[in-house]
């Protein structure tokens, strides 16, 4: 009779721990889900967003190679702002409390399923080269782009552009680009511009900087999708 009351009392201790596990993965699997959820949103659209840097730089990579600089267009004032002046729409952030709290805490131990923890590794590693990417991105601008922007670029076209009053400068310029008003726009010191030499910068950006990080993009875009399916599918969630 002790044996079988060791043995029952056990057995419901096992249980519990199986059920409080399974309570756990669950919360933490809705956790996860809502993180991803919430980044395949941003990431998509800073996946776009990166689209039109690529196309405003390869316009200009053509455009300082061999084109006037006295009288600028529209286009040329659009693309030099999308693919030079601004950077933060480009860049995408995860949200990785929850992935970071499942690798570091040992938490990753309640999803049994090792089709899962392998999709988190390697969603991870996309995370990881995505940011090592960006850095990459981040030390050339700083050293070939931002010079030149600091000395030739004429700051009162940014003045003239609040008059849309736009949010932010982004709102501002969107708002110009679909409007039918002309900005004067010009450079100055433009004595000392090298424009053949910004253009092997810009197409060294482009090449160098760029080129590889969209594909990091997608894959991370690809796991993220795998992750989201697999997680409804192990936990019913919607």
């Amino acid at each position: 009779m002790l044996f079988l009351a060791v043995f029952c009392g056990f057995l419901a201790e096992y249980q519990l721990e199986h059920k409080i596990e399974k309570d756990r993965a669950k919360e933490l699997a809705k956790s996860f889900y809502e993180e991803l959820k919430s980044d395949s949103v941003n990431v998509a659209a800073k996946y776009q967003s990166r689209i039109k840097l690529e196309t405003a730089m390869r316009y200009l990579m053509k455009y300082f190679k061999d084109s006037s600089f006295t009288n600028f267009s529209k286009e040329f004032v659009i693309n030099f702002h999308y693919g030079v002046m601004f950077r933060s729409p480009y860049l995408f952030e995860p949200r990785t409390v929850v992935l970071e709290q499942l690798k570091n805490s040992g938490s990753l131990r309640y999803f049994k399923s090792n089709e899962l923890q392998q999709l988190i590794g390697d969603i991870s590693i996309a995370i990881y080269n995505i940011n090592d990417r960006q850095a990459l991105e981040t030390s050339v601008r700083a050293e070939y782009i931002n010079p030149f922007v600091a000395k030739h670029y004429d700051y009162d076209f940014d003045v003239a552009l609040g008059q849309f009053e736009g949010k932010t400068v982004f709102d501002n310029l969107n708002e110009y680009e679909k409007s039918d008003i002309n900005i004067n726009f010009q450079f100055v010191n433009t004595e000392t511009m090298n424009t053949s030499l910004f253009a092997n910068y810009i197409s060294f950006y482009t090449i160098s900087g760029m080129r590889g990080t969209r594909t990091h993009f997608q894959k991370y875009i690809e796991l993220n999708a795998e992750l989201l399916k697999l997680l409804r599918k192990e936990y019913h969630l919607k």
